[in-house]
């Protein structure tokens, strides 16, 4: 049974809250998000205060209902704060520079690696070494950030490779004689 579930969610004074058949639609200073949470949970707005509660004791509405409460809980932290991921290139010659909508990578390939941006993402390039990349979706952020660290993941004899600002490699002893 979910303990997170139980905790509520405050609503800041800049944001907006609705409910309407079963999707919660949450606006902010940044944008707009919402989540349709069926009829795994019931979810109650008193007070600037979002209560989660269970719908029945199905084993099912169990195991959904903290989840519903952190989906709730990152659309508003997202739609008020937003979220930032931050990735470092590690490694002799690696570079990233972003041209309009389009990032563009050199990863010791032989062709240099150029990354749509979506539209309702922001990515900074403050560094050739490092991308920031941000928006008000954390699934969507931490997604993209994914999908660029696949390009060339942190190996654990050098450490080069793409790798989140926080990431600590593993490193490992390299062959003997």
């Amino acid at each position: 049974m979910s303990r997170s579930g139980r905790i509520p969610i405050t609503v800041p004074s800049d944001t907006q809250v609705r409910i309407e058949q079963n999707v919660i639609y949450a606006k902010g200073k940044l944008g707009e998000l919402s989540f349709d949470f069926k009829t795994n949970a019931k979810v109650e707005i008193k007070e600037n205060m979002i209560h989660v509660n269970k719908s029945s004791n199905s084993i099912n509405h169990q195991k959904m209902w903290g989840t519903v409460r952190s989906r709730i809980k990152n659309i508003v932290d997202g739609v008020t704060s937003g979220f930032v991921k931050e990735l470092e290139l590690n490694g002799v010659g690696y570079k990233a520079t972003q041209k309009g909508k389009i990032l563009e990578l050199l990863l010791g390939y032989s062709h240099p690696i150029k990354f749509d941006v979506p539209d309702d993402l922001k990515i900074d390039v403050p560094k050739p070494t490092e991308i920031k990349i941000s928006g008000i979706d954390k699934q969507k952020v931490g997604q993209i950030a994914a999908n660029i660290r696949s390009f060339r993941k942190p190996e654990p004899y050098k450490g080069k490779g793409i790798k989140y600002k926080d990431e600590v490699i593993k490193r490992k002893e390299g062959k003997k004689k």
